[in-house]
């Protein structure tokens, strides 16, 4: 091909101007950067992904075997196998036709996106919020109208603060308990003061992401347990990556006013359409299956949290707090960060990497910068190593 012809059909190419902006998620990116480091012959330890260690269970994998020997391999219903759309149904208390099973979690929020938001439209995101929620926003020519809640205020966000942020054009706000990065975990009462706020806003509809649900270390509440009254506008994410070690399979399902699944299903047919059959089989097998694993991990996580915690805070210049649930901890770097000389928490988390080889993530991806996220979700060994690494390079560059 004359290189005149390459040089147009390169100059061609335009992006849309929804996605202007979108790049692959900063968690990834360091993800994929460790990775050529490990090529390179680099000792890296990452803490980046949010990945349990733990395997698959075994009877998730046998129930997919089995679906598969049965045949079940062809095209899905849209929204959901009527078997997992009524499993989950029963355990939530609602009926299946408030049910979508999609592609993961994240297939949940852009479904519910996409279908209801129109150009301008605001969705108030408390900070730090999951990296993935602005970009889900935006892309639907939604606005993000970012909260920040600090670590003085427990991550949290407060009614006045809430209030606050509430217009004309708010349509959601975006709820994340237990959160994702920090670890925060929203009382019966802060959802109920919460509640109250909205009750007096009829225009503004509730994401309650609460992936997280079982991994919780104080008493977990979903909100619309605490708050039913509001359960109209309310959509419930949920899914079996994270409790059930089960990233790779895929599944995660919303439960919400039936109209509103009506709509989501119709925009996820046309974009992926019914999520994978086998797939489906397992999630199905994990959530009627023995639950008895769950106490186990969570016994786990726990231990690997508190050594976390006080490991960090052993650092200088990095302080702590206990995260409540899920598998990050999401420390306070400033004061290391200034005694190292850096100005950012990504030169901070980048120069950790290229010295350490320790992958982090820092909090700007989760819109509170001046932090950094974590992942326990791995072994003992991992963690040992890592943590140790993290304290001897930060305090030998402060020392210099």
């Amino acid at each position: 091909m004359p290189e005149t012809e390459v040089q147009a059909g390169a100059a061609g190419f335009r992006r849309a101007s929804r996605i202007a902006s979108l790049e692959i998620s900063e968690i990834v990116q360091l993800a994929e950067r460790s990775a050529v480091l490990r090529a390179e012959g680099r000792d890296v330890i990452s803490f980046a992904t949010g990945e349990p260690d733990f395997p698959t269970p075994q009877h998730v994998v046998e129930g997919a075997h089995a679906a598969a020997l049965a045949g079940k391999t062809r095209y899905p219903a849209t929204v959901g196998t009527p078997e997992l759309r009524a499993a989950i149904a029963k355990i939530n208390g609602v009926t299946p036709k408030e049910v979508i099973v999609s592609t993961g979690a994240k297939q949940v929020l852009a479904n519910a996106m996409l279908a209801t938001l129109e150009p301008g439209d605001e969705v108030i995101m408390p900070a730090p919020y999951w990296t993935s929620y602005s970009d889900i926003v935006s892309m639907a020519e939604g606005r993000p109208v970012v909260v920040p809640c600090p670590m003085t205020e427990g991550f949290k966000l407060s009614p006045a603060a809430l209030e606050a942020q509430i217009t004309p054009r708010t349509r959601w706000l975006m709820l994340n308990s237990p959160s994702n990065p920090s670890g925060a975990i929203y009382g019966r009462q802060e959802i109920k003061a919460l509640a109250e706020v909205l009750a007096r806003y009829p225009n503004v509809w509730i994401v309650a992401d609460e992936i997280y649900e079982h991994l919780n270390f104080v008493p977990f509440h979903s909100f619309t347990a605490v708050a039913p009254e509001l359960s109209e506008r309310t959509l419930i994410v949920n899914g079996v990556s994270k409790a059930y070690s089960m990233t790779g399979w895929r599944i995660g399902w919303g439960i919400g006013p039936t109209e509103l699944i009506k709509a989501m299903g119709a925009v996820q047919g046309q974009i992926t359409s019914g999520a994978c059959s086998i797939a489906q089989a397992a999630a199905l097998a994990a959530l009627t299956g023995d639950q008895a694993l769950l106490d186990d991990r969570r016994a786990t996580l726990l231990a690997r949290r508190d050594k976390v915690v006080s490991a960090l805070n052993a650092v200088p210049g990095i302080e702590c707090p206990v995260p409540d649930g899920a598998f990050y901890a999401f420390p306070n770097i400033e004061g290391a960060m200034a005694a190292c000389g850096f100005s950012s928490d990504a030169e901070f988390c980048a120069w950790l990497l290229d010295e350490a080889g320790i992958a982090i993530v820092p909090g700007r991806a989760f819109g509170l910068p001046g932090h950094a996220r974590l992942s326990f979700a791995y072994s003992d060994k991992e963690l040992d190593a890592g943590l140790a690494r993290i304290s001897a390079t930060v305090s030998s560059r402060i020392a210099q």
